[in-house]
């Protein structure tokens, strides 16, 4: 991916992520886009769930930087997780879940254009790519140890 899309896109997720409402935001936004986010999430601990959500930005900034290279070696634990066979999480719910991230990024961040909106789904469409491929057939877990 070009230099200039990635650069956008870290500087647009450092002005996000310096907003405290940023996290809380975008799950409002995505509990409120379906009922089945609403369904998916029952019980979950938001806390936790924040932290992983906060590091999966960084995770995609990597994988989209080095898209041509195996994406797996980031990402591989998070499909086998996100897959069919453990939380099923489809095609549908990454719609719901990018549109909502997009939906938050256009309010917290101050410098929103264009641009901006384009490399965040052009990054986070790498990831969720990788994720939809082996939504059937998840990669086999990492055993750290």
């Amino acid at each position: 991916m070009e230099k200039a899309v990635l650069d956008t896109f870290e500087a647009s997720l450092g002005r996000c992520t310096a907003s405290p409402r940023f996290l809380d935001r975008f799950y409002e936004n995505f509990l409120a886009s379906s009922p089945k986010v609403k369904e998916k999430f029952a019980g979950t601990d938001f806390v936790h769930q924040k932290r992983a959500l906060r590091g999966s930005f960084h995770l995609m900034l990597l994988v989209a930087d080095n898209e041509r290279s195996d994406p797996g070696r980031y990402l591989r634990d998070l499909a086998a997780q996100h897959g069919k066979r453990q939380m099923d999480i489809n095609a549908d719910l990454y719609d719901l879940w990018l549109d909502s991230l997009i939906a938050t990024v256009r309010e917290i961040d101050p410098e929103f254009t264009p641009e901006v909106e384009d490399a965040w789904e052009r990054v986070m469409m790498v990831g969720i790519h990788y994720m939809l491929s082996h939504y059937d057939d998840p990669p086999k877990l990492t055993i750290y140890g």
